[in-house]
């Protein structure tokens, strides 16, 4: 997702590098029908418990956009954030769990697309 790509893009690192090769391929870009998802997952967080700090932060961070995305797309989102009762900040995990979106750590993720990682000149 563009928004995501942007944060990235601020790290100026090899991360950033090899992201601003991608950014038209491998980066979504928001279209109007996220639109509905985003009111919904607004609504959620600011209906919840949490802070107003946290709910204003979390709606103007790239989680909240990835969050939305998902959810208009029936995608999974990929996180190393853990579900947590904490008011003072807004988890990727809780809203998922909140909106009904699916959610999963990286380490899940990549055994069930089986990656492998090959070392170059290693044998199979």
């Amino acid at each position: 997702m563009v928004k995501v790509h942007d944060e990235i893009m601020e790290g100026e690192d090899e991360l950033a590098q090899w992201a601003a090769q991608y950014k038209d391929t491998l980066f979504l870009a928001l279209g109007a029908s996220v639109l509905p998802a985003m009111h919904r997952v607004s609504a959620w967080v600011t209906n919840q418990q949490y802070t107003p700090a946290a709910v204003s932060m979390f709606l103007q961070d790239p989680d909240y956009y990835l969050v939305a995305q998902a959810l208009d797309g029936g995608h999974v989102v990929v996180t190393h954030e853990k579900p947590e009762a904490s008011i003072k900040r807004v988890k990727i995990p809780n809203v998922c769990i909140g909106v009904g979106v699916a959610f999963m750590n990286p380490f899940e993720m990549l055994r069930r697309e089986r990656a492998r990682f090959v070392l170059a000149g290693a044998a199979p």
